[in-house]
């Protein structure tokens, strides 16, 4: 008996002892930003201090994309695993438990396997009632605080878009912002991590989602922000399929035209405003870093950090998100994994965010789920220069428009049929539509076959899983 009693003992240890080591998850998700980031491209004037660092620690993404340039239908499929194709959520406003009742999101995988599961801020789409927030994906949760908001609109244009559509130095203390209060939640849960089990915090913040709000201190000595280079001619190649995407977003941009001619540099403004949400993001970022680093799991913690997918300010006459060019579909995306990830190790192949579900699974030893949309891209953080990658990066805003993007080319295809092609290696900004010519045919043949090995082309059936 005593031999048993000492036998079930060590057992119970060596159990504890296994769940303890664990890797705990930090899940760090950032709203509309977009690659114009010195993270991505260290020309840029925009300084995300805190995002290099993370990278320095993990594998930076260079070439990773969202796979939808909405909130709702991104999140949903990073957050499922599960293409907008496989589920049917298209659009911010698609119940997604309705489509998909019996789908474990990332975090219920994490809560069966006996982590604590807790967040705060935007995780889901930020509208808490209806299909959106996902109580139960969570343990705890703290909500989006409601946006402070000034007691009249900034920019001075009353009549362009609605309140949300503002931008500048606001508030004053960073104290009354969203982000900080969601931010200071998870460094609390950091400092207090759970004695018994393993965590998975999430922190979604906001920034630099509209309206354009950061405080007055990340206005203070903003370097100049330079416009995006424009094509006058740049619409006129463009295919009927593109022209119907983009006219219910094409307000935004004829509204900022004609506020520039009212009110001279609101389109700066707009711009810098931009930026200063960026920093402000980025300072979040930092916050969260500093409170893992002074915490009791720093050794043991996985960090994730994307954003739900890009934003234009004005490339291709486009401002918001809603499109399938590179400004709204190239995000930031960084994997931080101990004994896994080689510390500033970068890696350039063309992923979109299919891979981060099973990604994380394998990480963190859970039992691989085979229904995934994508695969792991584990290969990829233990070797970042892997050239035998055979998955396409697939992007999708709405039934039927899909977009491909390979280390040369950006080929997209409308459900109408119409096509663009764009030739990345002299073509960034996207201004030559390829996809008449007949020089491009073979080019066109392989990127549309890839789409459908992709598994993103319709129809599809709607998988309720």
């Amino acid at each position: 008996m005593i031999i048993r009693a000492l036998l079930l003992l060590t057992l119970s240890f060596t159990l504890i002892k296994a769940e303890a080591a664990k890797p705990n998850v930090l899940f760090i998700v950032i709203d509309d930003m977009n690659d114009n980031i010195s993270l991505l491209d260290p020309k840029s004037a925009i300084k995300t201090p805190n995002l290099q660092r993370l990278a320095k620690r993990g594998t930076l993404f260079t070439r990773a994309y969202c796979i939808s340039a909405a909130c709702n239908p991104s999140r949903v499929a990073t957050l499922t695993g599960l293409r907008p194709s496989t589920s049917g959520v298209y659009q911010n406003a698609s119940d997604w438990r309705k489509a998909l009742p019996k789908r474990r999101t990332i975090m219920q995988q994490f809560q069966a396997a006996g982590y604590a599961v807790r967040g705060a801020g935007k995780i889901f789409h930020h509208k808490l009632e209806g299909a959106f927030h996902d109580k139960d994906s969570f343990d705890d949760f703290l909500p989006m605080a409601p946006q402070n908001m000034p007691p009249k609109k900034l920019n001075r244009a009353p009549e362009y878009g609605s309140r949300n559509t503002d931008w500048g130095a606001w508030p004053t203390d960073e104290k009354d912002t969203i982000d900080f209060r969601s931010t200071e939640y998870c460094i609390s849960n950091l400092k207090n991590p759970p004695k018994d089990k393993p965590l998975f915090l999430a922190c979604g913040i906001f920034k630099p989602h509209s309206p354009f709000f950061a405080p007055t201190k990340y206005h203070v000595n903003l370097p100049t922000i330079r416009k995006p280079k424009r094509l006058e001619t740049d619409w006129e190649d463009l295919p009927l399929g593109a022209t119907a995407l983009m006219k219910r977003t094409k307000w935004f941009w004829n509204g900022m035209t004609k506020l520039e001619r009212k009110i001279p540099g609101s389109y700066q403004n707009f711009i810098d405003a931009y930026a200063a949400c960026c920093r402000f993001a980025d300072a979040q970022v930092g916050r969260l870093l500093d409170a893992l680093d002074s915490s009791t799991i720093a050794k043991n913690t996985i960090i994730i950090l994307w954003s739900d997918h890009g934003f234009h300010l004005g490339e291709k006459d486009h401002i918001e998100k809603f499109a399938l060019w590179e400004k709204t579909n190239h995000i930031p995306f960084i994997i931080s994994a101990p004994n896994v990830t080689k510390p500033g190790s970068r890696c350039e192949q063309p992923v979109d965010l299919t891979v981060l579900y099973p990604t994380l699974l394998e990480l963190c030893g859970l039992k691989k789920d085979s229904r995934c949309d994508g695969p792991s891209a584990v290969p990829l953080l233990r070797n970042p220069n892997n050239t035998l990658w055979p998955y396409p990066a697939i992007s999708t805003y709405g039934k039927g428009n899909h977009s491909i993007r390979t280390k040369r080319w950006r080929y997209i295809r409308y459900s109408d049929g119409s096509e663009e092609l764009y030739n990345h290696d002299y073509d960034p900004n996207e201004w030559t539509n390829l996809a008449k010519q007949q020089t491009m045919v073979p080019t066109l043949s392989k990127l549309r076959a890839r789409i459908a090995l992709g598994q993103a082309v319709e129809p599809v059936s709607n998988l309720r899983r």
